[in-house]
């Protein structure tokens, strides 16, 4: 088991314009994840861009999850091409994320992704739980968002896999940018027997 895996999560410009940035560290850093990157900047359109096709199956995997998500409504699919419907979500997604400042951090431990999607909640923001980050602080849907013309506002970018985490990372951020410390919570987390607690 990795106890040092690492995940990205961007909190976007809607976020950072509600003043969620403290509440959203505070959220992920209260379960033990160790912060080792932090930065706030506004990223082109083109690096957001970027970050999408970073997988080279993004656009036919978001295609027809679009397309799908479409027919489990009973709605038809205004685009039934995959990769027409991806296209169309990606540029949403570049006018939205380059829109303003976003706060870029690495988050580092014991099933940090797993953990990290968690908190966060699902992708819709209606339908995410409460006690969740998108449950608890915004109230979004895709059938807003689609009326509008433009990305739904769910605070937060979180890798979805340890493989994705890893190319991610790499995009937002330089090895230098990146900080090896050690915290003394880390001690309860993952030292096996406790030693060093009683004097």
């Amino acid at each position: 088991m990795n106890k040092k895996e690492r995940s990205l999560v961007l909190i976007k410009p809607d976020g950072v314009q509600r003043g969620l940035i403290g509440e959203v560290i505070k959220r992920y850093e209260r379960t033990g994840l160790k912060l080792v990157g932090l930065k706030m900047f506004v990223p082109t359109a083109d690096f957001v861009k970027k970050h999408y096709l970073l997988d080279p199956g993004w656009k036919q995997s978001n295609g027809e999850k679009t397309i799908n998500a479409y027919k489990a409504k009973g709605q038809e699919p205004p685009i039934s091409d995959p990769i027409k419907a991806a296209e169309k979500t990606l540029g949403r997604l570049k006018s939205y994320i380059s829109s303003g400042p976003v706060v870029a951090m690495v988050w580092q431990g014991m099933n940090a992704v797993e953990v990290i999607r968690k908190i966060t909640g699902g992708t819709e923001p209606r339908t995410s739980d409460i006690g969740t980050i998108r449950g608890d602080f915004t109230i979004d849907s895709y059938e807003i968002a689609d009326l509008d013309d433009r990305s739904v506002r769910n605070i937060i970018h979180a890798s979805g896999s340890p493989k994705e985490a890893e190319m991610e990372v790499k995009h937002w951020f330089e090895d230098e940018e990146l900080m090896n410390y050690r915290l003394v919570g880390e001690e309860i987390l993952y030292d096996v027997n406790l030693d060093g607690i009683l004097e």
